[in-house]
């Protein structure tokens, strides 16, 4: 994620040979909401784009809040019906940089946003970003601050993290939003810039109940007396996220007022790039490569940060295709199929995100469960799979070894472009958890072998600092 962040997952035609890519939706972490909607790309050349491709989109209508198993529906739409659909999405800052540069354009988030572009297909973006540099738009991203003497407790009311005294200034973490019942609302990333100011990233999926989350909270928070907080969307802000082994030497040659080889995984700083004052660069990213999540003040400083990036010979622009199948690889979540309200931090391999002295003071929302699961163990755990035969997709069920019993579902799965093995993630029953454990995954009506993997199934690549 910026994490984060979490998701509808859009996937485009490919075949079984590992060619095709999911889709992001964040990290994160995309990606989006148990009624997120997703448009898969039906098969076109890599030289066509979305709109002027003679093609008709699918669109995919999750809801996996409905049950263990998400349901979904299908629909299709002409190519005169799909854009007349884009022309009442939003718009990041930089949509006409995407349609110049030959972006496939689909819905995302509420958003129009670019699967991939003709200049690439998504497996080739793929390994282009695990071999040298990609260039994401996510300013699909809701960017927060919160400010005020009340900001660091009444944020730390919301999620179970140490916020005011486990962060440096600077200093970022990845935590989850928690509704009264223990369950994840969303996932985030939370900067702590200074002493009562924070910089939050949520999911564009997630943007409504987020807000209305927040807003609840907030009034809670006033009539019970506490501590003043300021909440503050950067709707104006743009957000992009430069990714891969070579992001750092890229961003060095347009960066000042940093120093790059100390700005390591999970810290921030502001900065000038490309001559644009007032950017805020935090290290890390939803790809599991070294990068770089920037902030930018403003929709035209937005497209000429990105135009100076974009311009440098080591880096190609990379869209949610290949966004979802790196996030994947590295093992990270996608909200509203690995993520829902019903799954809790220990649920979701996420214990960690759970601060020591949070765990003693317990007076963060759904608490009792958490707590409850972290000392007695949760019913279902998130866990990796590596898949014989074809890929397993998200809702496909997992049976025991024997196949005689239903043991959990797969949330995410595609083949993996830099393994050549189908991998996927799934929630299964807690007992079945341990690596190397041996299931049956359905796959086309037929049971196919598997076994549990440790996660990432790529080894991350994060910048902890020189040796």
């Amino acid at each position: 994620m910026s994490s984060p962040q979490v998701l509808s997952v859009l996937r485009k035609a490919a075949r079984p040979s590992g060619a095709a890519a999911a889709i992001f939706a964040p990290a994160t972490s995309e990606i989006f909401s148990g009624r997120a909607v997703a448009l898969r790309a039906a098969r076109q050349p890599a030289s066509r784009s979305l709109h002027s491709a003679n093609i008709r989109p699918v669109a995919v209508i999750c809801h996996p809040q409905n049950g263990p198993r998400s349901t979904c529906k299908r629909t299709f739409a002409s190519t005169a019906a799909a854009r007349d659909n884009a022309s009442k999405l939003d718009r990041t800052a930089l949509h006409d940089f995407h349609v110049a540069n030959g972006g496939n354009m689909v819905a995302f988030g509420g958003y129009s946003m670019p699967l991939s572009y003709s200049s690439a297909t998504p497996l080739a973006s793929h390994k282009h970003v695990r071999s040298a540099a990609g260039l994401f738009d996510v300013g699909h991203m809701v960017q927060h601050h919160f400010s005020g003497p009340g900001a660091g407790a009444f944020l730390e009311l919301l999620t179970p993290s140490s916020l005011q005294s486990g962060l440096p200034e600077f200093g970022s973490t990845l935590s989850v939003l928690l509704n009264e019942q223990g369950g994840i609302l969303d996932d985030t990333v939370i900067t702590k810039q200074k002493d009562g100011k924070f910089y939050v990233v949520t999911n564009a999926g997630r943007r409504q109940e987020d807000l209305a989350w927040f807003r609840k909270q907030l009034e809670k928070w006033k009539a019970a007396g506490k501590p003043e907080v300021k909440h503050e969307v950067l709707s104006d802000h743009g957000l992009i996220a430069l990714q891969g082994p070579q992001a750092a030497l890229t961003l060095k040659k347009h960066v000042s007022g940093v120093d790059l080889s100390t700005l390591t995984f999970g810290r921030s700083a502001f900065a000038t790039v490309a001559g644009i004052e007032g950017c805020h660069i935090a290290r890390g990213g939803y790809t599991g490569e070294d990068g770089f999540e920037i902030s930018i003040p403003s929709p035209s400083t937005t497209v000429a940060v990105t135009e100076a990036l974009a311009a440098d010979p080591a880096v190609e622009l990379a869209g949610l295709a290949a966004r979802d199948s790196l996030r994947l690889e590295a093992g990270m979540c996608l909200y509203g199929h690995d993520l829902d309200e019903s799954v809790s931090p220990i649920e979701g391999a996420l214990a960690w995100v759970v601060s020591k002295d949070r765990r003693e003071k317990a007076d963060f929302l759904g608490a009792e469960r958490v707590l409850r699961e972290l000392k007695d163990g949760p019913q279902r755990r998130r866990v990796g799979f590596v898949v014989e035969g074809p890929p397993a997709r998200e809702g496909a069920q997992i049976y025991d070894e024997a196949g005689a019993e239903v043991i959990g579902r797969i949330t995410s799965g595609i083949p993996s472009p830099t393994l050549g093995k189908n991998i996927a993630m799934g929630l299964i029953k807690n007992g079945h958890h341990k690596k190397d454990t041996k299931v049956q995954v359905e796959v086309r009506k037929s049971l196919r072998p598997a076994q549990v993997a440790r996660m990432p199934f790529v080894p991350t690549k994060f910048y902890r600092g020189t040796q």
